[in-house]
């Protein structure tokens, strides 16, 4: 059921504002009753909220309460787009090492937490110290952590847990789409960090990587086109031919250089085919990303140059990576793990560059979009779609990632 705090003070009908029909901010006014906004300031917020890790059916609840006007360093947010990860999911069961933030700010006896790590929201309120700070309203800022809850329509926080998206960032004409920002923080700056800090793939050189067309594997093979670098990638087969051969073609179409089934990669042909590849092995296979493990992280790992190295960043198989004793003692391939949210905590300068040079590949045209399905959050968006939505990313082959879209809120 959806919890309802009581508005304190209540939301007044435009009427009681006794505003003339000529005043000029008669069209602002209106737009804060759409956006439930009373006359004392106090915005009217809702969220997607849960009391306790299980399944996304049975613990997500859509949350109202009230956010009071900002004041000192805390600044108010309009959320704007906000992606739902794989990642979330496994925070809602209770898997996932980082975990969400259990409150009663949000008006409730009981703490709660809000669903959601990743999106971009903009400024509409701040108080004189956040001001100081050189923030303004119409500024976009994403989070700097996870567990901040970013599946509602508002919030209320500081500035030390955000990134702000400079003005240069999102180009003067406002080229920058919400869910371009709102999707920049995960997988982009996960495939920038992998491609150049764990082995030095030179120009003309070759990665690997399983789990070709998720939102990593897609921002690895565009970044890689920009750097130089070749790639070999495998994805999942389709349920048919052609549509298997569609995506190899999409895929290629991004800057991919090779592109094969998970069958056709743990093929014991495999290995000589990869060396023809690579002009007899001449040009060097310097680095794996897996995102599979099992079989499919065996197969990356064995053919790759020595040397190599072979990073884990997911475990979509739910089977562990097995190391073969060869690899690493005779070809010295070292295996490493690799968490986005943990190298941001402790890299923050170093993310934010990450983030603005990715977003000025954007607007130039050379960093497409992932596939998305946009889901319409408006103010009368109910719960049970809402939650429809979450549960639709445990599917299997879907048309894009599911990013909530905040229109009218």
């Amino acid at each position: 059921m959806a919890t309802r705090t009581l508005l304190k003070p209540p939301l007044r009908p435009l009427s009681s504002l006794s505003v003339h029909s000529s005043s000029p901010f008669l069209p602002s006014l209106r737009q804060q009753q759409i956006r439930c906004i009373s006359a004392y300031g106090y915005e009217q917020a809702k969220a997607l909220t849960f009391r306790e890790y299980g399944d996304p059916r049975d613990i997500l609840s859509l949350h109202t309460h009230s956010i009071s006007p900002a004041h000192g360093n805390l600044l108010t947010l309009r959320f704007l787009a906000s992606p739902i990860n794989p990642a979330d999911i496994n925070q809602l069961q209770g898997v996932y090492p980082s975990k969400p933030t259990f409150t009663t700010s949000l008006g409730t006896a009981e703490p709660i937490a809000v669903g959601g790590n990743e999106g971009v929201a903009e400024v509409i309120g701040l108080g004189d110290a956040a001001a100081k700070e050189g923030w303004k309203k119409g500024d976009w800022a994403i989070m700097k952590a996870p567990g901040f809850g970013t599946w509602r329509t508002h919030a209320q926080t500081t500035a030390d847990k955000l990134t702000r998206l400079e003005r240069e960032w999102l180009g003067d004409k406002g080229e920058i789409t919400p869910i371009q920002a709102g999707t920049v923080s995960v997988n982009p700056c996960t495939a920038y960090r992998m491609l150049r800090d764990f082995v030095d793939v030179q120009e003309g050189e070759w990665f690997v990587q399983n789990g070709a067309n998720s939102g990593v594997g897609r921002a690895a093979v565009q970044l890689a086109r920009i750097w130089g670098m070749k790639s070999i990638n495998v994805v999942r087969a389709r349920e048919s031919a052609e549509e298997t051969e569609k995506l190899k073609a999409e895929l290629r179409g991004l800057g991919a250089d090779v592109v094969v089934t998970e069958d056709e990669a743990q093929a014991k042909s495999f290995g000589a085919q990869v060396k023809e590849m690579t002009n007899g092995g001449r040009e060097k296979v310097r680095l794996a990303l897996n995102c599979v493990g099992g079989k499919s992280a065996t197969a990356l790992a064995r053919v790759l140059s020595p040397g190599g190295a072979h990073v884990t960043y997911g475990a979509m198989a739910k089977q562990p990576v097995q190391l073969p004793f060869a690899l690493i003692v005779f070809k010295n391939i070292s295996f490493h793990g690799f968490w986005v949210s943990n190298w941001s905590e402790r890299h923050p300068k170093e993310k934010a560059e990450t983030v603005a040079e990715v977003l000025k590949w954007t607007r130039e045209g050379k960093f497409k979009d992932i596939p998305v399905d946009e889901l319409k959050w408006t103010w009368d968006t109910t719960q049970e779609e809402l939650v429809k939505a979450v549960e639709g990313t445990l599917g299997g082959f879907r048309k894009g990632k599911g990013v909530f879209v905040f229109e009218g809120t």
